[in-house]
């Protein structure tokens, strides 16, 4: 997901959108820990999503 994508959304869809990241993020640690997860790399990236989530909003609340 890019940041593009993220920025002409609106506040109340961000925040659904960084629950459901956190929870799937959750679901890929639990499944690492029990050695079901393969690939890892999915971890990093779903990091990098919250985190252009979390900066989006952001620059949301800094312009109202």
């Amino acid at each position: 997901m890019k940041y593009t994508e993220l920025k002409n959304k609106g506040l109340e869809e961000l925040n659904a959108l960084l629950k459901e990241k956190q929870l799937e993020l959750f679901g890929l640690r639990i499944k690492k820990q029990l050695g079901q997860q393969k690939n890892t790399a999915t971890i990093r990236l779903l990091r990098k999503d919250v985190a252009r989530i979390n900066t989006a909003m952001s620059s949301l609340r800094e312009g109202l």
